[in-house]
């Protein structure tokens, strides 16, 4: 393998650790260049901020645009623009989601622990979803609160406990969706919550899925898949597993059975549930049990 342009990134203990080509450790020359460009270009026009724009946010950028630095620019600043309108800076301070427990109960979505490669693992269990309690509960615009509040958690706490617990830079999430029970009625009927959310992800968050498993697929979904497989990046396509009720095996793959809740096949279960007990190195407080 050529050498990379770049040094391996700060605080690397993991000996084993080969960065993934486009990151920090494995740049070619002009990637290396198109990030030292972008970096000087965003300072120059004023839009550069020190503290939150590191050279790991720059190429998540860089790569979502495939290295197009003027592409990746437009993505940015459209979302420095979105994080001013959102208020996202002071989001975890200021946003208090109370009715959190209550909102599980309806639509489950929680981190909890890490995989083998040391990602967060996010589940979402579309198939609890009681769209009419939820919406008493809460609303969509405070869902949305939640969820771009719980990414600005991943990136200052979660991301870096875990780069610290396994030795190495860990960027992305490993996600569980799971579709047991869905019907297409309540799926239709949260896609706009759905659409919204995946739009925050894609265009604000770049770069941040790793691994993605829809688990309890019905087949009309595994059939909508394939026939749109094709068409996808295949970098993409090469993240994300569809499988049905046997998902179990695959999942014991990537994930530590002991950080596996026991109702997706695993062996934790943790004291007042998995769901709202936010297990990980991230959490000091929930670490019963939490393998490091």
């Amino acid at each position: 393998a050529a050498a990379s342009a770049s040094p391996m990134p700060e605080g690397v203990t993991d000996l084993n650790y080969k960065p993934p080509p486009g990151r920090l450790g494995n740049l070619t020359a002009v990637q290396l260049h198109a990030l030292q460009k972008f970096k000087k270009e965003l300072i120059e026009e004023g839009n550069f901020v020190e503290e939150r724009m590191d050279d790991a946010l720059l190429l998540r950028f860089l790569r979502a645009r495939k290295f197009d630095v003027a592409k990746a620019k437009e993505m940015l600043i459209a979302t420095e623009k979105w994080r001013k309108e959102m208020n996202v800076d002071t989001i975890i301070e200021d946003f208090e989601f109370t009715e959190r427990e209550q909102v599980n109960k309806y639509y489950p979505q929680y981190y909890h622990k890490m995989d083998k490669d040391g990602r967060p693992i996010y589940i979402e269990r579309l198939g609890f979803l009681d769209l009419d309690a939820l919406y008493k509960a809460t609303t969509q615009e405070r869902l949305i609160n939640r969820f771009v509040q719980e990414y600005e958690k991943f990136a200052k706490y979660r991301v870096p406990a875990c780069s610290k617990a396994v030795g190495h830079p860990v960027e992305t999430s490993c996600t569980i969706l799971d579709l047991h029970n869905v019907s297409m009625t309540s799926f239709y009927r949260v896609k706009d919550y759905i659409m919204q959310a995946s739009s925050i992800g894609q265009d604000r968050y770049p770069e941040r899925m790793g691994k993605f498993y829809i688990i309890n697929a019905p087949w009309a979904f595994s059939a909508v898949w394939r026939a749109i497989k094709p068409w996808l990046d295949e970098v993409t396509v090469s993240k994300v597993d569809i499988l049905g009720s046997n998902y179990k095996e695959t999942l014991l793959k990537q994930i530590a059975a002991e950080n596996l809740p026991v109702i997706l096949g695993g062996t934790c279960d943790c004291p007042g549930g998995c769901d709202l007990s936010d297990a990980g190195p991230w959490n000091t407080k929930a670490q019963n049990g939490v393998a490091a």
